[in-house]
C-alpha cells in the first residue's frame, strides 16, 4: 500500500506540474511560480481541505509533504552545482566584493530593521532578534532558478544577487549557533557569531582542500573508463557527499554541493556533466518548489488574512529598501540595484529551519512560528512576481534615465554607417577601428556602465536593445553599410543576427562567435560573415609561434590569411541549408 501511496503521489506531482507549469510559462510568468502555486493547489493546504467533503479529491492532493521534501531538497543541491559549474574560482572571486560589501550590507540592515520593527510592535528581544536573521535571508533557489530561467545568471543583477545569496548562506552557521544561545543564560551573542564565522571559515578551506586532491583523480579514474554513467555516478557521490559534510558542520547543505561545483568546473569534464545534471536538477527542483508551495494553508492564511498581508507588505518593503541601500552604498548601477532589491525582498527557505529550531527550544511560542512560517512561504510564493516587477521597473528607469542623458531618439539622420550591437571590449575593439579609418558608426548596448563610459569618450553609444527592430529603425537600419554583432550572451548574438537578417537582408551582418559551434549556428541564422575567437585566439598564438622559429612576417601573415580562410569556408559550407551544401561538397 505505501508504494502505491508513493506512486499515486508521484502521478499528482506530475500531472500537476504538466498543466499548470506551461500554463505560467505561455502567460510569461514562469516555471518557478507555475510550481509553487501548484503546490499549493495539490497540497494539503489547497485541495486536501476537500477530501473529507467529496474523496475524490483525495486521488488530486498530495497529503504527507515529508515524503517529497528530502527529494526537493536534493534539487537545491543540483540547482547550486550547476552554479558552481559556470562560475569557476576565478569568476567567484570577481563577485568577492560584491559578497562581503553588499551582502554583509545587505544581512546588517534587513535584520536591523526587522528586529526594531518587532522589537517596536511589542515582541521580546528573542523573538525580535529571531524575527530579524530568519527574514533578512533570501531563497537561493528561487532566486538563482529565476534568473537562470531568464537568461540574467551572467548579468550584473545576477552576480549581484549571487553574492549576496552566498553570503546569505555563509550566514546560516553563526545564525543558527544564535538561535541555539538565545534560550541560555549569560551567553554572548557576539562571541557566537564570531566562532559560527571561524566555522564556516575552516569548513570551507576543508571541502575545497580535499576536494583538490580528491576529486581531479577520481574524475580522471572514472574518464579512462569511458563510461558516462560512471562519472555521472562519481560526480553526484561528490555533490550528496560534499553536501553532508557542510550540513554536518552546521552549514547549508546547498553550499557544499557548490563548492563541489567549483572544484569540478576546474576540470576538463565540466561541459558534460553540466548537460548530464540538467534533467535530474529541473525534475527535482520542481518538486521542491511545490513542497514550498505545499506548505502554505489557504484556509489559515484566509483566516488571518490582513495579518498576514500587513507583515508581508513591512518585510517587502524593508528588505526592498536594505537590499537597495546595500546596492547602491557598493556603488552598484540603480537599475542593477533596483532589480536585485526586488530579487531579495522575499524570504528564504532556511526561514522554515529557523523557525523550527527557535520553537523546539522554546525561543518563540509555537503559534508564532507557525503564522511567521506561512509568512515566509507566502513571500517566497511572490518572489518571482517581484523578481518580474523589478526587472520591468529596472529597464524602464535605465532607459528613461539613459534617453535624457543620452537615449536614442528619432531626429538623427543615420546613413551609410556601421551599426554595433554591444560595447563591451569586443565592441569598443572594432569602434576604435573605424574611428581610425573615419567609418561613421553608432553602437547599443544595455550595460548603462559600458554606455556612461562611452559617451564620457564622446562615442556614440546608446543605451538599447538591438533585439528590437523599433530601436534599429531609429538608428537607420536600412541604410546602414553593415551589421556588427559583438554581444557576450550567445543566445543574444543569434536573436541579433536572425532579426537583422530578417528584416534587412540586404545588409552584411558581421558576428563574433564564442566557439566553432555557435559560428556554424550565426552562419545558418543569416550572418555574412563569423569570427570565433576561438579561432583568431589560436591563430595568433600560431602566428607568433612561427615568427619565432624564424619565419619572416610576410609569410606568416599570409599562411594565417590561407587557415583563416580555410576555416571560414568550413563554417559557411556547415552553416549552408542542405541544398547548396550538397554541390560543393561534390565538387
Amino acid at each position: 500500500m505505501e508504494h502505491l501511496a508513493d506512486g499515486r503521489q508521484l502521478l499528482v506531482f506530475l500531472v500537476a506540474a504538466g498543466i499548470v507549469v506551461p500554463l505560467f510559462q505561455y502567460f510569461k510568468l514562469g516555471i518557478v511560480l507555475g510550481f509553487l502555486i501548484a503546490g499549493i493547489i495539490v497540497g494539503p493546504g489547497g485541495f486536501g481541505h476537500l477530501v473529507p467533503l467529496e474523496p475524490l479529491f483525495a486521488y488530486a492532493t498530495i497529503q504527507d509533504v515529508s515524503r517529497l521534501q528530502a527529494f526537493g531538497d536534493l534539487g537545491i543541491l543540483f540547482l547550486l552545482f550547476t552554479i558552481g559549474l559556470e562560475l569557476s574560482f576565478a569568476r567567484l572571486g570577481s563577485i568577492g566584493r560584491l559578497m562581503i560589501g553588499a551582502g554583509g550590507l545587505q544581512v546588517v540592515l534587513s535584520t536591523a530593521a526587522l528586529y526594531g520593527l518587532a522589537a517596536r510592535s511589542g515582541f521580546e528581544f528573542d523573538d525580535s532578534l529571531v524575527f530579524g536573521m530568519a527574514f533578512a535571508l533570501s531563497s537561493t533557489a528561487i532566486v538563482t532558478q529565476s534568473l537562470v530561467e531568464r537568461r540574467r545568471l551572467g548579468s550584473p543583477v545576477g552576480r549581484t544577487a549571487l553574492g549576496i545569496l552566498i553570503l546569505q548562506d555563509l550566514m546560516v552557521v553563526p545564525i543558527v549557533i544564535v538561535v541555539g544561545i538565545l534560550g541560555q543564560q549569560g551567553a554572548s551573542v557576539g562571541l557566537s557569531l564570531v566562532k559560527g564565522l571561524a566555522i564556516a571559515a575552516i569548513v570551507i578551506v576543508a571541502v575545497i582542500g580535499l576536494g583538490r586532491f580528491i576529486i581531479r583523480p577520481l574524475m580522471g579514474l572514472a574518464g579512462a573508463t569511458g563510461n558516462r554513467t560512471l562519472l555521472l555516478a562519481i560526480t553526484l557521490l561528490i555533490i550528496v557527499v560534499a553536501g553532508a559534510i557542510t550540513a554536518s558542520a552546521g552549514l547549508s547543505a546547498a553550499l557544499g554541493a557548490f563548492l563541489a561545483g567549483l572544484l569540478l568546473s576546474e576540470t576538463e569534464y565540466r561541459h558534460q556533466l553540466d548537460v548530464d545534471i540538467e534533467p535530474f536538477k529541473d525534475l527535482l527542483l520542481g518538486l521542491f518548489f511545490m513542497t514550498v508551495g505545499m506548505t502554505i494553508d489557504v484556509v489559515a492564511v484566509a483566516g488571518d488574512l490582513p495579518l498576514i498581508l500587513g507583515a508581508l507588505a513591512v518585510l517587502s518593503v524593508v528588505k526592498l529598501l536594505g537590499g537597495y541601500l546595500a546596492c547602491r552604498i557598493t556603488r552598484i548601477p540603480r537599475g542593477a540595484s533596483i532589480e536585485t532589491s526586488f530579487l531579495l525582498a522575499g524570504a528564504g527557505e532556511f526561514a522554515f529551519v529557523m523557525f523550527t529550531l527557535a520553537a523546539r527550544d522554546h525561543v518563540i511560542e509555537p503559534d508564532i512560528a507557525r503564522l511567521a512560517t506561512t509568512i515566509a512561504a507566502i513571500s517566497m510564493v511572490v518572489t518571482p512576481l517581484f523578481g518580474l516587477i523589478g526587472v520591468r521597473l529596472a529597464k524602464r528607469f535605465d532607459a528613461k534615465s539613459s534617453e535624457v542623458r543620452h537615449g536614442v531618439h528619432g531626429e538623427q539622420d543615420y546613413a551609410d554607417h556601421v551599426i554595433i550591437g554591444g560595447f563591451g571590449r569586443f565592441g569598443a575593439a572594432v569602434a576604435a577601428l573605424l574611428d581610425a579609418e573615419d567609418i561613421p558608426y553608432v553602437a547599443l548596448d544595455l550595460d548603462s556602465s559600458h554606455v556612461e563610459r562611452a559617451k564620457a569618450d564622446g562615442q556614440p553609444v546608446f543605451y538599447g536593445d538591438a533585439t528590437h527592430p523599433e530601436i534599429l529603425r531609429k538608428l537607420g537600419a536600412n541604410r546602414a553599410r553593415a551589421f556588427v554583432v559583438t554581444a557576450d550572451d550567445p543566445k543574444v548574438a543569434e536573436r541579433m543576427v536572425e532579426l537583422m537578417h530578417a528584416q534587412w537582408p540586404g545588409v552584411p551582418i558581421h558576428a563574433r562567435a564564442r566557439s566553432i559551434a555557435h559560428a556554424t549556428k550565426l552562419f545558418e541564422l543569416g550572418a555574412s560573415d563569423v569570427v570565433p575567437e576561438a579561432l583568431e585566439g589560436s591563430l595568433q598564438l600560431a602566428g607568433r609561434l612561427l615568427s619565432d622559429v624564424g619565419l619572416p612576417d610576410e609569410a606568416v601573415d599570409q599562411r594565417l590569411a590561407v587557415a583563416r580562410e580555410a576555416v571560414r569556408a568550413r563554417l559557411k559550407l556547415a552553416g549552408a541549408p542542405a541544398d547548396e551544401a550538397k554541390p560543393a561538397l561534390d565538387a
